[in-house]
């Protein structure tokens, strides 16, 4: 068994049309940087008395999924984390398109995401993954990466990819150079960093089940926050009293 290696990790992704089951084609190639995507079941100790002083086997508790992604801001595969956050986007246009993202949509979609290690060999499939949080941060250089949080129905460990050969998108990576802070419209001088989060606020729906998974993760109030580091040249940013 050899062992796994970064640079051979992949991960693909595709939206679901049933929550908790992921489709059987439509893959897309998606570039990572690292992933804490991960099943964990906990075991509980037995409270029970009497039975001498070892102890009695531990009992499954409930199956919690989640973890975080860190992805590079690019042109292509960025946008399906947008949606995967704000759901799917109005389109206008031809050449170039614009895609416009809403918040506070009722319905959010679902992903099925495959991290495969082809070395050892394995590949976990994390079906019904929502979009819990979506953050980044500018400042004046290094790379530009954002990191999604997701909260998944369960794990799948299989030595096959169930994802066939998923469809390599083109890498062309924004960099902060590229970006701009803008406050009504007009290019805000002398930020020297800004943070930006945006929360779906996910409430997941713990029903009981033989299988210990989640039945699904319902959208809360949206809550949009950050934070921006600036030097003081001028007021622009100030706030006054009223009069």
């Amino acid at each position: 068994m050899a062992r796994a290696h970064g640079a051979r990790a992949q991960m693909a992704l595709a939206f679901e049309t049933v929550y908790g089951t992921p489709p059987a084609s439509g893959y897309r190639l998606m570039p990572f940087a690292r992933t804490t995507l991960g099943a964990e079941q906990p075991l509980l100790n037995s409270e029970l008395l009497g039975y001498g002083r070892d102890p009695l086997a531990p009992i499954k508790d409930a199956v919690t999924a989640d973890g975080e992604v860190v992805v590079p801001i690019d042109v292509e595969a960025f946008g399906f984390w947008l949606k995967a956050a704000f759901g799917a986007p109005t389109t206008t246009g031809t050449t170039p398109k614009t895609h416009t993202f809403q918040s506070g949509n009722w319905t959010l979609p679902s992903m099925a995401i495959e991290v495969a290690m082809p070395e050892v060999p394995r590949f976990a499939m994390y079906a019904g993954c929502v979009m819990d949080q979506l953050s980044w941060q500018m400042s004046r250089s290094g790379l530009l990466t954002a990191t999604a949080r997701l909260i998944a129905q369960g794990e799948a460990i299989a030595t096959t990819t169930a994802a066939g050969t998923p469809t390599a998108l083109g890498l062309q990576r924004f960099g902060h150079f590229n970006g701009v802070v803008k406050r009504n419209g007009t290019s805000l001088g002398n930020v020297v960093l800004a943070e930006i989060t945006y929360a779906n606020g996910l409430d997941r729906i713990e029903t009981i089940r033989n299988d210990g998974k989640i039945e699904g993760a319902d959208p809360g109030m949206a809550a949009l926050t950050g934070r921006i580091e600036v030097r003081f040249a001028d007021s622009a940013l100030v706030i006054r009293p009223a009069s």
